[in-house]
């Protein structure tokens, strides 16, 4: 799984949502959601297709970008390098430190609920 960086996430998000898109496409996408001019989302683009987590293919002058990572395997890798580092991998503490500190709501609890009862044998 490639590494990327927070900047490099943005724009992933972008490509997720919109795949196939071109440069000029992530651009206005993340016109309103960044300062970032047009050349910082080129070079993050370029960056993101040498790591491996963009493909791209010539469409006229431009280029139209798609994502070799998937947006939930990169969730999942991610997730797992964060309960690796902060809770030993153990799921369990992140869980019991995440909820005495969070409000959830009903729905919220219920879904949790649901999610891990589906995981019983």
């Amino acid at each position: 799984m490639p590494q990327i960086s927070e900047a490099e996430l943005v724009v992933m998000r972008v490509i997720w949502n919109q795949s196939p898109a071109t440069a000029n496409q992530v651009v206005q996408a993340l016109r309103d959601q960044t300062h970032w001019k047009p050349k910082t989302i080129h070079t993050l683009l370029s960056r993101l297709r040498r790591k491996g987590a963009l493909a791209h293919t010539r469409l006229g002058r431009e280029y139209l970008f798609r994502p070799l990572v998937a947006a939930a395997d990169y969730a999942h890798d991610a997730s797992r390098s964060f309960l690796g580092r902060v809770f030993g991998g153990e799921i369990a503490p992140f869980l019991a430190c995440f909820l005495e500190r969070e409000e959830l709501t009903a729905r919220e609890i219920q879904e949790l609920r649901r999610l891990l009862d589906e995981r019983l044998p």
